[in-house]
This record gives structure tokens, sequence and C-alpha cells, in this order.
């Protein structure tokens, strides 16, 4: 396998997080794939570590680390749940994720039959994927393709290649993917996104608010070891989700990270996490209906 770099290398960041969250006795879930992922994964060259954070005070990397930690973990959980209630209550049987990176849903989360999930991605990510579950010997719980596609390019063609249907409800997630792209790439890939969505599809991802400016930008620039990734960061959309999505078709639903913690027993930190530049300042994770349905966003 050869490196994996930029963007694409910030999915095995994510799974070490992952890794870690399911080693805990109060775990919010659990991915057995994930350290096979990072065990897997040859070291970048010449990368700075943590080590080379010491120019940083230890207050302020702490609490960057301690943050992005919870911000990941509680993530993963809220959009594990979005996808199963996507599934299950609201009945939706396609499934897209876009940017997917090393996620692991299509084999540890419990699909209904039926299910047809697409996972769209670099190439150098899904072959790094799939051949580290091949030797794990690991097989999906429902449909699961792999989409080869630049999400900065026409992606929908390969998509629909694959066998996604544009006319059928879709249950979208675009976990970690927006904060790498501007707002015009922003707006046009959720554009692009909803011109494939059915009434009735669903679409869910982290909206952070004014992310430009925000502590935890701020905070992962400071940081010799976070230099590589955040350079790559561009903010995404630069007004509120809430306020696009409903100009083009969705009714949104936000829900608070603070409220979303409490409800799985995890706290969120407070003033040191912000005062540190972490990722413990205001942000939201975001939940949106697409059409005419009745459905509440929830």
């Amino acid at each position: 396998m050869g490196e994996l770099r930029g963007v694409a290398a910030t999915a095995l960041g994510v799974a070490r997080i992952r890794a870690a969250e399911s080693t805990r006795r109060d775990r919010l879930f659990d991915d057995p794939y994930a350290a096979a992922f990072v065990a897997a994964a040859p070291p970048p060259p010449a990368a700075a570590t943590r080590a080379d954070d010491t120019e940083v005070p230890a207050t302020h990397r702490e609490a960057f680390y301690r943050g992005l930690f919870r911000h990941i973990v509680l993530r993963t959980r809220f959009f594990d749940d979005y996808l199963t209630a996507a599934a299950g209550e609201h009945a939706l049987r396609q499934v897209v994720v876009l940017a997917a990176g090393l996620d692991s849903r299509a084999y540890r989360l419990p699909w209904p039959d039926g299910v047809r999930l697409y996972e769209v991605d670099l190439p150098e990510v899904l072959a790094f994927k799939e051949r580290v579950l091949a030797e794990r010997g690991a097989r999906p719980r429902c449909a699961c393709t792999a989409v080869v596609a630049d999400l900065r390019t026409d992606w929908t063609a390969p998509l629909r290649a694959a066998g996604f249907a544009p006319d059928e409800p879709t249950a979208w997630l675009v976990e970690g993917l927006l904060v790498y792209l501007s707002a015009a790439e922003a707006a046009r890939l959720l554009t692009t996104l909803g011109e494939q969505s059915a009434p009735g599809s669903r679409l869910a991802f982290p909206g952070s608010g004014d992310f430009r400016n925000s502590p935890m930008m701020d905070g992962g620039r400071a940081l010799p070891s976070m230099r590589e990734v955040s350079a790559l960061w561009k903010g995404g959309l630069d007004e509120p989700a809430d306020d696009w999505l409903g100009r083009h078709g969705w009714r949104p639903r936000t829900y608070a990270r603070e409220t979303v913690a409490a409800s799985y027993g995890r706290a969120l930190g407070g003033r040191a996490g912000k005062a540190g530049g972490g990722a413990d300042g205001r942000g939201a994770f975001v939940v949106a209906v697409r059409g005419d349905r009745e459905t509440p966003a929830s």
C-alpha cells in the first residue's frame, strides 16, 4: 500500500480515536476494525508528532487534543444513531457515505434487510480499507459498494453507475468533509447532493458555526503536529447550515453538541476546552429532510 497523504491521511487520525474509544468500559460505540486500520498503515515520512508541540503551552495543546477526541467520539455515535434510525424507523434502504474514509459502519451497525450502502472516496483510501478488512475476514452486514470518485469533480456519474437510484429516498452522511472545502465548493457539493435526493431523503453532517474563526481551527493551526492537516482546512459553508439548507429544499434540525454529549453521559469540558482552542466551543450536528413529507428531522 502506498502512503495515505493529505485529507486521506486524516482518516487514520479518526481511526485512532475510534480505536481508543472502543477500549473504554463506558464506550459510546465499538469499532472492532479501527485498530486494524491504524496497525496496517505505515507512518508518514518526517511527520511532526505531538513531541513537536512543546512550543505551545501544555494547557492549550492538551485542551485541543481532549476536545478533538470528544468531538470525534460524539460525532461517531451521533451519526451511528442517525443511520440506524434512517434505515430502521424511517425505512430508507439506500445509504450514501461521502468521503467515507475508514468508516466501518457497513460492517458494524445492525442493518435491516435490503439496505444498500455506497461508500464514496478516493481510490487509495478505498483500496487500503478493502485490503485491511479482507485480511480480517470482515463481512459487511448490508450490501456495500465502494465508489471511486473525487468529490471535487463529477461524483454522481460513478455513483449512479454503481447502482445508486436518485429517484429513491436516500440517507446521506457527510461526516468529515465540508471543513476541507471552500464555501463555494461546499455549496456546490450540497447542491449536487440535493439534486440526487428524492423526497423523504435525509442528510446529516457536522455544523460548526463559523469554523473559519473558531477556537478549534486556531488551536489546530498552532500545533506543529496538526499543521499538515490544518493547512487543508477551508471552513466549509460560510453561513449557518440551517439557513442554507432551508433555502435549498431541506427542512433542517440542529442538535447542539452540549446537548448530545449530555444525552450520552459525556461532559465537554467547558471553559478549559474553549480557552485552549479545543473542539468544545460552539457547534452542532445537523440532520435535514428533503421534500414535502411531514416527517420531522429527528
